[in-house]
């Protein structure tokens, strides 16, 4: 068995190489997955372990491993078509499989890697890690728009923190894209909790449930979920298919994680009568939707209350416009306070997505029965924006960066929060805000700051040059994505 940093290399190389070729980290990505993903079930179908999982006959590993050139070529895209067919996860893994890497000498060499080693006997985080590399380098490539269904992990993990969930408890995240949450929530009940036989069991099959509706983040989803030792490799997908905001299924769960995509408008394109191409805004009509609208973060926050539990808890990144947008996000806003405790928001800085020009919040809030009297009493706004300055490169989000925003949270006791806001210094992060407050502000808007920005008030006080080229290029892709959406609007209506 190779050891640690040599297999991480040799992965890593493979990448490199490939893309010299021509192959992104994304396609490299792919196939590496459908590879390891054959070569585990090989050894899966072998002593110690003698399962059988149905790959069809004449498409399993060791008929890849003895081709070479032309036919090894013809062969794995056969097999790949073939596999799609399969019940369960297989099929899933391998649903629009196409092989993309055209040189089959290339091809060869991955396919030897991948046999060198015994990938079921490794350990969850090695393969976890490996893994999770691979999929942020994919983010990374700006080209390849992987960057959005990609959360920052150092956010993830201190919005997990926060939430602390607790073993024998479902989670779900209704746009889970390549399994962050998932991930994060199995890492922290493994390192909290001294679990017995029936809580592995359950926290491996049957907590986690998501949506993803593009195919090949489904897939990378599916096996970095596996890769990390969650669902078993002839079991049924725990990740549907199907967009989350069509309907209510009907299941409840007690938490919700989710960073659901960027982009504020739910639309599809159509051919009309005239053979041109146009948009249509998508409006879901929903019962339990407080709001019909198109656009797509405010239904994701409806949809997120609806798959709560009674006591349910959520955790959702959205953007700002839901905050402050008038219409329809008024009507989301107060009634969300009304029928949930909306009790803290995280304003977070720019600079920390792999899409540009996104300015974000996490809104906490736990699900209550029905009442006559408004569930959300007091609302805690920790600003970690103003005078924040984060790259993706030279200065990327750290966990340690939300430790001191963790501890004014308080997990372990919510109800014995202190603002650090100081009217007397104008100073502080963390400050309260009544519902009374809040509901008799201007179209109940929830984008409230206090603090001074730092660099319009002293010259002298500027950020580094490319920190500051950084967020005028954010505040222009925000500026040019709102301007998209108005001319999407616009155009529409011709």
């Amino acid at each position: 068995m190779s050891s640690e940093s040599s297999i991480v290399s040799k992965v890593w190389n493979f990448a490199n190489v490939l893309r010299d070729d021509g192959v992104s980290y994304g396609d490299y990505l792919e196939q590496l997955t459908y590879l390891l993903f054959l070569k585990m079930v090989d050894e899966f179908s072998k002593p110690p372990y003698n399962r059988k999982i149905g790959v069809p006959e004449g498409y399993d590993w060791e008929s890849l491993v003895n081709k070479r050139g032309a036919e090894l070529d013809s062969h794995y895209s056969k097999m790949l078509r073939e596999l799609a067919n399969a019940k369960g996860i297989l099929g899933q893994i391998f649903v629009k499989s196409q092989n993309k890497i055209q040189d089959p000498a290339k091809l060869y060499k991955v396919i030897d890697m991948v046999d060198k080693e015994k990938w079921s006997m490794m350990g969850a985080d090695l393969k976890g890690k490996i893994y999770e590399g691979l999929l942020e380098k994919n983010a990374e490539d700006t080209k390849s728009g992987a960057g959005q269904y990609f959360t920052p992990r150092a956010l993830i993990k201190a919005m997990v923190a926060c939430v602390q969930p607790e073993p024998m408890k479902t989670i779900s995240d209704p746009a889970c894209g390549t399994g962050g949450f998932f991930l994060a929530s199995y890492d922290y009940i493994i390192d909290n909790y001294d679990l017995n036989r029936d809580q592995k069991e359950f926290l491996k099959n049957r907590t986690f449930f998501g949506n993803e509706i593009v195919a090949n983040t489904r897939r990378l989803c599916l096996m970095n979920m596996f890769l990390h030792n969650i669902g078993e490799i002839d079991g049924e997908t725990f990740v549907s298919s199907a967009d989350a905001l069509v309907a209510d299924e009907g299941k409840r769960y007690d938490y919700v994680l989710a960073n659901p995509p960027f982009g504020k408008k739910s639309s599809m394109t159509f051919t009309n009568e005239e053979g041109e191409q146009e948009r249509e805004d998508l409006v879901y009509n929903r019962q339990d939707f407080w709001a019909s609208t198109s656009n797509k973060q405010l239904n994701f926050l409806q949809h997120i209350r609806t798959l709560l539990k009674e006591n349910g808890v959520a955790a959702v990144v959205l953007p700002d416009n839901v905050l402050f947008e008038g219409g329809a996000g008024e009507t989301v806003r107060k009634q969300l306070m009304q029928s949930t405790e909306l009790h803290t928001i995280l304003r977070l800085p720019t600079g920390i997505f792999y899409r540009p020009g996104v300015k974000a919040n996490v809104l906490f809030f736990d699900n209550r029965p029905g009442a006559r009297d408004p569930w959300t009493k007091d609302v805690w706004i920790y600003d970690y924006r103003t005078n924040v300055h984060h790259t993706l490169k030279k200065k990327p989000l750290q966990f340690e960066d939300m430790q001191e925003f963790i501890s004014c949270y308080n997990p372990s006791n919510r109800n014995n929060r202190k603002e650090t806001w100081s009217e007397e210094n104008q100073e502080g992060r963390w400050r309260k805000f009544t519902y009374d407050d809040i509901i008799t502000r201007d179209k109940t808007n929830l984008d409230i700051f206090w603090l001074k920005d730092e660099s319009l008030a002293d010259l002298d006080n500027l950020p580094d040059p490319d920190i500051l080229a950084n967020e005028i290029i954010e505040n222009l892709e925000a500026g040019l994505e709102s301007f998209r959406e108005v001319m999407e609007t616009l155009n529409g209506k011709d």
